[in-house]
């Protein structure tokens, strides 16, 4: 069953050492996102899942121990998704970034509550597939926490990686108030072509949330919402 959740967004830019100069503009987001993992610790659940939009090749479970590098983004830092198990050869497929962003918040968090494994989710991945996914995932371990990175829409302003989209704030703002108060109707109600359009890499990730917390009567809390660089960005945490 699903005992917490932290919600996260995934640019390469929270690492500090990828956003190098412009760091202090995430600082706020970045300290957001480590609050929220306080609430999987506090949780002491059994697995840690830490699941996130992944393009082809990146889709899929991720073994404990699974590293992903930031060198695409100019930057040599390697990080691991936890330590893999006693005997047991490392993971050769490298984590998608989203998932590389997660597993550097967790060595960030200097997580240890729990085995931490990862899944990457397709983006295009339907709404019905994702609820499913989640239940799944709910029902791998008694006490179950999941770390769900995702961005909203890239589309807020004339300078964001998808031009400014009228409709974007909206479906920001939607997102950011069924994150913050654990709304599974809200989130599983998300238009998949809305949030293609949008560019909202979050959206199946969110809805992979949604599946897993059915029954679990958590509740959420907001901890950040803003769009800097014009990409919606909230964190939450439900527990």
């Amino acid at each position: 069953m699903l005992v917490a959740a932290a919600v996260c967004p995934c640019p390469p830019l929270l690492v500090p050492e990828v956003a190098a100069g412009a760091a202090p503009e995430l600082d706020v987001a970045r300290k957001a996102c480590l609050d929220a993992m306080g609430v999987l610790t506090a949780a002491k659940p059994d697995l840690l899942v830490v699941t996130g939009p992944a393009g082809p090749g990146g889709e899929g479970p991720f073994p404990p121990g699974s590293a992903g590098s930031f060198a695409a983004f100019g930057v040599g830092l390697t990080v691991r998704l936890g330590e893999a198990a006693a005997g047991s050869p490392a993971p050769e497929r490298p984590l998608p970034a989203s998932l590389a962003v997660g597993a550097w918040l967790l060595g960030r968090a200097r997580w240890d509550a729990a085995p931490a494994e990862g899944l990457g989710v397709g983006e295009p991945l339907a709404t019905g597939r994702c609820l499913r996914t989640g239940a799944d995932l709910a029902a791998r371990a008694e006490r179950v926490a999941l770390l769900v990175m995702g961005d909203g829409s890239a589309c807020r302003t004339v300078k964001a990686p998808g031009y400014l989209d009228e409709r974007a704030a909206d479906f920001d703002a939607a997102a950011a108030r069924a994150l913050g108060s654990a709304d599974l109707a809200a989130l599983s109600a998300l238009d998949e072509s809305l949030a293609y359009e949008l560019k909202a890499a979050g959206r199946a990730p969110w809805q992979v949330l949604a599946g897993a917390a059915r029954g679990a009567g958590l509740g959420g809390q907001l901890l950040y919402e803003d769009a800097p660089y014009g990409v919606g960005y909230t964190v939450a945490a439900w527990s």
